[in-house]
């Protein structure tokens, strides 16, 4: 089966029929396959009922103009996963218009460059903010509610810079990322015994929107062909996956399909964190 994209059609029986999946970072800065973007749409196609929360109203549009032409279920919300009212008025809403929340996707992040001695302890504390304390703030919430229901799927989207060195110093968004993994490990033991399942999705060097907006300007003086061809040198497979990767590793942990899968992780990186040197 080929690589899903805008023109896959929904499947309203599909591995996600009846679900309702809260999606965080649903939007992207830019053309292409966002990771979030990505799993909004791909969740649509499997019969779920996304509600996706983005910052940026005008980034979530986009994605829900791409969900809804094709048929699809898309509930848009503006939220600050950061600030812990907004995250709680945001799922309070989802969970009053849709009734259930079977999955949550913790997918807000992004890296600053720096080790601790260059880094503006200000950076650091963001760094926290943004890639931590979000997933944190949205599990406080979301729990409570799949514990009720007496089920549910967590699903945290990492980086393989938090498991090994990936090329550049990034010393917050690397242990930030690892804490997510360990955090996801310890909430899927502590919320087994409620059936509430807790995985991590780590991608890796992927060429996504945030590659060419973000990361080429602070790595390559705006030369995206360059970020491009330094990323996949590291990579063993002779291509670059994008968000529609991540997107599928996503899926198989939000469905039924991994119903005995719980605490562990997929990562998706075309073997770079395996290769040796």
């Amino acid at each position: 089966m080929p690589i899903f994209d805008e023109t896959t059609p929904v499947n309203p029986n599909g591995r996600l029929s009846g679900k309702v999946a809260y999606i965080t970072g649903a939007g992207s800065v830019g053309a292409g396959w966002g990771n979030g973007r990505a799993m909004a749409i791909r969740f649509a196609q499997e019969g779920a009922t996304v509600f996706g929360v983005d910052i940026d109203a005008d980034r979530l549009r986009e994605t829900a103009e791409i969900v809804q032409s094709a048929g699809g279920k898309f509930v848009a919300g503006t939220c600050d996963v950061m600030d812990s009212a907004s995250i709680r008025a945001s799922i309070h809403e989802c969970h009053s218009a849709l009734g259930r929340i079977d999955v949550l996707v913790n997918n807000v992040g992004g890296s600053a460059k720096g080790g601790p001695v260059e880094m503006d302890e200000a950076v650091w504390d963001a760094q926290v903010d943004y890639n931590l304390k979000s997933v944190f703030l949205a599990c406080k919430e979301v729990l409570p509610i799949m514990e009720a229901q007496g089920a549910g799927s967590i699903v945290n989207i990492s980086s393989t810079s938090g498991m090994r060195w990936t090329g550049s110093a990034q010393i917050a968004y690397a242990s930030t990322k690892a804490g997510v993994i360990q955090f996801s490990r310890v909430l899927a033991v502590q919320y087994a015994p409620k059936n509430v399942r807790v995985n991590t999705v780590v991608p890796g060097q992927l060429h996504t929107p945030m590659v060419e907006v973000r990361l080429a300007g602070q790595r390559t003086g705006g030369d995206v062909s360059a970020i491009l061809a330094q990323r996949q040198a590291r990579i063993p497979l002779p291509f670059m996956g994008d968000g529609r990767d991540t997107a599928n590793a996503a899926l198989f942990f939000a469905c039924d399909e991994s119903r005995f899968v719980t605490g562990t992780e997929i990562v998706v990186d075309g073997g770079m964190t395996v290769r040796c040197g």
